[in-house]
């Protein structure tokens, strides 16, 4: 694999435009340049890059393949095209940069990682990479969500995670960052806090970008090898945003190609607390270490927020994102729930393949664009397999698509 880690932004602070930086107290800022010189040092390391492509290869199962979704194509009347993420080991593109943030812990002779879970899916992928390596992993992960993400729960357990419930506030994503970043001020040396997404302090937007970049790399090549050409549009969900950056990376400099970044309008956009479309109704504020969108209660503190998918209620959004925003690069839409559950048995019954709900957000846009693309090309990120939903889906949802939830 050719070393993709080189980009323009961030500069040498971490700020894409305005958003990013690293906010965060004196003493952990020395543990944060450690971390920021070891990434710099190992991304043009031969032997690094060769290891983590050989894991890539043997061990994740990449190159993932993109799949033509004919049945949905004819009748959208837009050829649909997926990049199959969910066909990773473990089940999403987590563990792309679960990979990379291992490896440099193990370089580093830290003991530990620790992280905040969502929908469980960097959990998994993070205790995965971690018992491959040999090192100790802590899960935060709030009781709403150990309750909602229940089968991913049982694999960390499995794969010798502790998993650490987040009690307070709504007791999901953010709350769960909340405790892992309090854990981590305690030890920041003989741990490290490998953040989920494309968030936090300097330098983790620009180094979960760069080990998620493999996506768009690949896909770039993969349809001009099927097609001849570069998709026209290409649909990622957005929470944090890390899958929307892994892909839209190697589009950025194709002005023909047009970028689609869709968050959760939850229950209800125009209703405070009932979704997370932090693009689309926040404003510049700072939160866990990083300056960017973000959605703001009365007292300009952190909003709560709201999803039916649980990797996706994040009351901010990765600097990049904002900034991708600003220049109008990426056009950023929304997703209510009920558009999202209805793509998910759509894909489901039409093509066989059944999402994560994050990546039903995109799904879900992607057929609403493809009425107004007639006849041109969508590539969507199907970020995650949904395994771990079904239970929720089918008691929740399973009555109005003529499912018995007593079975």
């Amino acid at each position: 694999m050719k070393n993709t880690f080189e980009h323009a932004l961030p500069d040498d602070k971490g700020y894409f435009g305005e958003y990013g930086g690293s906010f965060i107290p004196p003493d952990l800022q020395v543990i944060i340049d450690e971390i920021t010189d070891a990434y710099n040092e190992i991304k043009k390391d031969p032997a690094f890059i060769n290891e983590l492509t050989e894991l890539y290869q043997h061990y994740v199962g990449r190159p993932s393949p993109i799949f033509h979704a004919k049945n949905l194509s004819k009748k959208y009347g837009a050829d649909i095209y997926l990049k199959r993420e969910d066909l990773n080991h473990t089940g999403a593109h987590k563990i792309n940069h679960c990979l990379g943030e291992v490896l440099l812990a193990k370089k580093m002779g830290k003991q530990k990682v620790i992280a905040e879970t969502g929908a469980g899916q960097h959990g998994v992928a993070l205790a995965t990479a971690a018992a491959l390596v040999g090192l100790e992993c802590d899960i935060y992960m709030g009781e709403v969500d150990i309750k909602k993400e229940h089968p991913n729960v049982v694999r960390m357990h499995i794969l010798g995670a502790n998993v650490i419930p987040a009690t307070h506030g709504r007791k999901t994503l953010k709350e769960a960052v909340d405790a892992a970043f309090e854990a981590y001020l305690k030890d920041p040396v003989t741990q490290i806090y490998a953040i989920g997404s494309v968030v936090g302090p300097h330098p983790f937007p620009m180094m979960v970008r760069d080990f998620q970049s493999i996506v768009g790399n690949e896909a770039k090549e993969q349809m001009q090898q099927m097609i001849g050409n570069l998709p026209q549009n290409v649909v990622a969900c957005v929470g944090g945003g890390s899958n929307a950056m892994g892909i839209f990376s190697a589009f950025l400099e194709d002005e023909e190609v047009q970028l689609h970044g869709v968050e959760p309008s939850g229950r209800s956009l125009e209703e405070d607390g009932e979704h997370a479309a932090t693009i689309t109704k926040g404003e510049p504020g700072v939160m866990h270490g990083f300056k960017s969108y973000m959605l703001k209660d009365a007292e300009g503190e952190p909003q709560e927020v709201y999803s039916v998918a649980s990797g996706l209620d994040y009351p901010s959004v990765g600097p990049q994102h904002s900034y991708l925003k600003d220049i109008d690069r990426v056009n950023y839409e929304h997703i209510s729930d009920k558009e999202a559950i209805d793509a998910f048995f759509e894909l489901s019954r039409e093509e066989g393949i059944i999402p994560a709900i994050e990546s039903s957000h995109a799904v879900a846009y992607a057929l609403k664009l493809a009425a107004k693309e007639q006849g041109k090309s969508i590539l969507v990120n199907l970020s995650g397999r949904g395994d771990k939903d079904i239970d929720f889906v089918v008691e929740n949802y399973g009555k109005d698509y003529d499912i018995d939830s007593t079975l």
